[in-house]
């Protein structure tokens, strides 16, 4: 049995890769929203942080009342109880992927994570 997952996603407004990678500690999705179109609803963890990366296009993340500019490059995490609500802008449509993680999970990083060989 391979030590890795391999899959080929699709262009789509969202592909989540939970369950296609068998993942275990984290949640990814690729979400892409069109010119002007909108998460159509405001949300909030209650374990789970999250981390966002623009990967293409222009928005705005509306976090607890704030407006929060979104451009191509730009990385973003919101703590679990924020409330959250992502808007592609009205000339630009937006593509990000989503990182959740459990909140102070990460024991390790990379230099103390790794072995070396």
């Amino acid at each position: 049995m391979a030590n890795f997952t391999k899959t080929t996603i699709e262009k789509g407004s969202r592909t989540e890769l939970h369950e296609k990678l068998s993942l275990t500690g984290a949640e990814i999705s690729v979400n892409e929203l069109p010119a002007g179109a909108n998460v159509p609803f405001v949300h909030s963890h209650k374990q789970n942080e999250e981390i966002y990366g623009i990967l293409s296009g222009k928005g705005k993340a509306v976090i607890d009342g704030e407006d929060v500019i979104l451009a191509t490059g730009n990385w973003l995490k919101i703590s679990p109880a924020a409330k959250r609500q992502f808007f592609a802008a009205s000339d630009s449509g937006i593509t990000y992927v989503c990182i959740q993680v459990k909140e102070n999970s990460l024991g390790n990083f990379t230099a103390t994570d790794a072995v070396m060989y």
